[in-house]
């Protein structure tokens, strides 16, 4: 079993068909990434899974579960958290008030206080800045303590909408190698990415969205070397 099925979800905003039945699947330990063109599809779908939108025909199945119509709050308590396109921080706040809404659903002290000496290890930028007003961050600090704060949930399944935006190439590869080691820890990762060079050396496989629908599924490998992907994302003729 899957640890993540999207079964042929169509979801609209009012008159506008936005996914034209999607289908994918992310198992357990994975890296799988979702690229494609601006207006694809990509956040619409982790919205969808999320909870934050809802589809008017298909499934969302977490372990066999079926979440289609729950709650958002409920689906991070079992065990999906996002980082938003945007990063979306409360600016207002400190880091570690940030990172405490973070685990906003769990009780377990003694394991909040582990995965916070844990997104500590990830990001030491952050213990750094504990005390600081979040919105006095720069954009690579501000994507760290988003990530972190998802990582307060304790997820299964964490799901990333564009960590490298607007990022300097050297804090790419920085925020790169920090979802290698998210993913080598036990946490699975489904991708949103518009820099599909980056997405696709991480991720273990692939599926590429064209106007709300999916056009390509294959190891990231196989995708590295597919013409169609090379002329359209990887700028190679």
């Amino acid at each position: 079993m899957s640890l993540l099925e999207v079964q042929d979800v169509h979801t609209y905003y009012g008159n506008i068909h936005a996914l034209k039945g999607v289908s994918l699947s992310v198992e357990e330990g994975e890296i799988v990434t979702l690229i494609g063109g601006n207006g694809a599809g990509k956040t619409t779908t982790l919205r969808t899974i999320c909870g934050l939108l809802q589809p008017r025909q298909g499934r969302v199945l977490l372990r066999g579960e079926d979440l289609t119509e729950t709650k958002p709050h409920e689906i991070v308590r079992r065990g999906v958290a996002m980082v938003p396109e945007g990063r979306g921080i409360f600016a207002r706040l400190t880091v570690a008030e940030n990172l405490d809404l973070g685990a906003y659903t769990r009780t377990d002290r003694g394991a909040i206080r582990e995965d916070l000496d844990r997104v500590f290890v990830l990001f030491p930028r952050l213990r750094e800045r504990i005390r600081q007003v979040a919105g006095t961050l720069s954009g690579g600090e501000q994507q760290m303590l988003a990530t972190a704060r998802a990582l307060m949930a304790h997820p299964r399944l964490l799901l990333m909408d564009e960590p490298s935006m607007g990022l300097a190439p050297i804090l790419v590869e920085s925020i790169f190698d920090t979802l290698k080691a998210i993913n080598q820890e036990g946490t699975t990762i489904l991708l949103v990415e518009q820099n599909a060079h980056m997405a696709l050396q991480v991720a273990h496989r692939g599926y590429v969205l064209q106007t709300g629908q999916i056009v390509l599924a294959k190891s990231a490998l196989e995708l590295r070397q597919d013409p169609m992907v090379q002329k359209a994302y990887l700028g190679i003729d």
